[in-house]
């Protein structure tokens, strides 16, 4: 996929930011030097234990919270500090690098999307502190009123941080930004509050007792990441146990082998093109995953799985079945219910039903036509829009297969 122009917009400020703060700590020198070095060392040490994965809205809090906290720190031990934002911006980018080598020897990050957002998070926090601060506008706030301002300039910092990380989403990915930004946003009351709540105590901990806070105040964050690790590995487990059951069907023979996994990742495409939340997007991909599992229930294989050719009866009989079977496998009672709709009638299909019934429908008439099929199976899905398929749903879906085919052959049409 080409780089978007607002990718390399993006990415260029980041290393023109950079650049410009590593020339002016240069020439000036490096200000509280023990003090610069104990959040470098902070900020690394979290580089080094970032973890990846799927939606992973910040991959490094330590490192986050660590940048965040120098960029508001004002005092040390009760002594003012005197570094600015070319100073903070310098000090995270060396150690976000330097910690980030072992990861980017096993080819596993951190990507240059997160660089740029923890440089221009960093220099937006200390842009908006140090100025004021080294100017002593603040210095009419004290106890709980500076503890308040704090908080303020670290909310708009994360504000900022969730639209440019929204918009690098939709940069590289093309999926619609109102959804991308909403989902950020949502993110930020978990992750986000303790990354914010860890730099703004650990500024006021360092403030009043020095650089012993940090280990200190380090510590709830590294337990929140161990948590949010444990979650992240029993989610995956859940979605490999969703994925084994759904080969079942292609086992036992009943479907075409790698026809669950198209379906799931066509429709979850469908489903961001058509602004679903991430919550949402999870049922659709369990739903798709899981939609022909009705077929296990019947005595006579349906001919290649290819059920959208049967009679609507026959369809809803076996989606009916299908729901029965999700149920008793202990999976959500949302995607029970998208499973056992999605032969219902269009008008009354729920979104995510109306989206798997589609999709199902042009991977199976897409596979069966050969050469062309694919646009061959969308035309007759447009013609299908009268009542068995959504419009809205049939034109994102066009959206989407033309979105790939300019970027790299779809994966859920490449058979072998």
């Amino acid at each position: 996929m080409r780089a978007a122009p607002v990718l390399i917009c993006v990415h260029a400020c980041a290393g023109l930011l950079a650049l410009v703060c590593l020339g002016d700590t240069l020439r000036t020198g490096l200000d509280d030097r023990p003090i610069a070095l104990a959040f470098g060392a902070l900020v690394a040490i979290g580089e080094l234990t970032r973890w990846s994965g799927p939606q992973l809205r910040e991959p490094a809090p330590l490192g986050a919270a660590g940048a965040l906290s120098y960029a508001l720190l004002g005092q040390c031990a009760g002594l003012p500090t005197g570094h600015g934002p070319a100073q903070v911006v310098t000090v995270v980018c060396a150690a976000a690098l330097l910690g980030g080598v072992p990861h980017i020897a096993c080819g596993r990050g951190p990507t240059p999307d997160d660089l740029a957002r923890r440089t221009l998070t960093a220099g937006f926090a200390a842009a908006c502190f140090q100025p004021l601060y080294n100017r002593g506008d603040f210095d009419s706030f004290t106890g709980p009123a500076y503890a308040l301002l704090l908080v303020a300039v670290l909310a708009l910092t994360a504000l900022c941080d969730a639209v440019l990380a929204a918009a690098l989403a939709h940069a590289r990915t093309r999926w619609p930004f109102a959804p991308l930004l909403r989902d950020q946003l949502r993110a930020l009351p978990g992750i986000g509050s303790a990354v914010c709540a860890t730099g703004a105590v650990m500024a006021l901990g360092v403030a009043v007792a020095g650089l012993w806070a940090l280990p200190v105040f380090c510590l709830p964050l590294l337990l929140t990441q161990l948590a949010f690790r444990r979650y992240a590995a029993v989610r995956a487990t859940y979605r490999q146990t969703i994925a084994s059951l759904a080969r079942a069907t292609e086992i036992a023979g009943y479907t075409p082998a790698g026809h669950a996994l198209r379906v799931a990742a066509l429709s979850q495409a469908v489903g961001r093109d058509l602004g679903l939340s991430e919550p949402e997007l999870t049922v659709l991909e369990y739903a798709a995953l899981m939609h022909d599992i009705g077929q296990l229930s019947l005595l006579d294989p349906v001919p290649a799985g290819a059920t959208a050719c049967l009679p609507p009866e026959e369809q809803r009989r076996i989606a009916l079945l299908g729901g029965a079977v999700v149920r008793q496998t202990g999976v959500s009672r949302q995607v029970a219910r998208v499973v056992e709709r999605q032969a219902d009638p269009c008008g009354e299909q729920p979104l995510a039903a109306r989206i798997v019934r589609a999709v199902n429908a042009y991977e199976e008439k897409a596979r069966d036509a050969g050469p062309g099929g694919a646009l061959a199976a969308l035309e007759e899905l447009r013609l299908g829009t009268a009542g068995d398929y959504a419009p809205v749903v049939v034109e994102s879906l066009a959206r989407v297969l033309s979105r790939e085919r300019s970027d790299r052959p779809p994966s859920w049409v490449t058979h072998g």
